[in-house]
């Protein structure tokens, strides 16, 4: 079996996701940053409506939009790329939140390789910030349903261990190299 090329790591919102992706970063491997973060800063900048706060729909297809640049833009990268989030996040939010079909977002492609990890919900880490204002209980619910999004798509799900930045970065690369 060959390396994965599209690496999502995904799940409960202040789960580590973005501070693994700094550690694995930090070890020269290719990352995209978190799409919504990205699209927060640049609304803010903007004076845009497209947030979370004030239109979530508005939000999260601009989310899928920047989404669907970092795959085009990730194909070229030799190697594994890691992704903080991404395209499947939107569309099952957009489901979640919207009632917007998976089908109708993603279509029928599978735009990432089959293995995901997943941080679950970690309390001990949790924290809210200008851009998370949503509550601990709102993340679990969002992880839950990115759960099962992955799964029901037929994607393989590994949950990141409740340890360091540098054992969380050192399983994914073993697991990914496993494969």
């Amino acid at each position: 079996m060959s390396m994965p090329s599209q690496v999502v790591i995904s799940g409960c919102s202040g789960g580590g996701k973005s501070t693994l992706l700094g550690e694995l970063r930090r070890r020269d491997r290719a990352t995209i940053d978190e799409p919504g973060r990205r699209v927060i800063l640049d609304q803010i900048q903007q004076g845009g409506n497209a947030l979370p706060w004030t239109d979530m729909e508005a939000f999260l297809r601009e989310v899928l939009r920047v989404a669907t640049m970092d795959l085009e833009e990730a194909a070229w990268v030799a190697g594994p790329v890691f992704f903080d989030r991404g395209l499947i996040d939107a569309a099952a939010a957009l489901q979640r939140l919207c009632g917007v079909s998976l089908a109708r977002s993603l279509g029928k492609s599978r735009p990432y390789g089959r293995l995901v990890f997943l941080a679950p919900p970690w309390p001990e880490i949790y924290c809210v910030d200008e851009a998370r204002r949503h509550t601990f209980l709102e993340a679990k619910a969002e992880y839950a349903h990115l759960d099962a999004t992955y799964r029901a798509l037929g994607y393989e799900v590994r949950l990141l261990p409740y340890t360091s930045v540098t054992d969380r970065a050192d399983f994914v690369l073993e697991t990914i190299c496993r494969c």
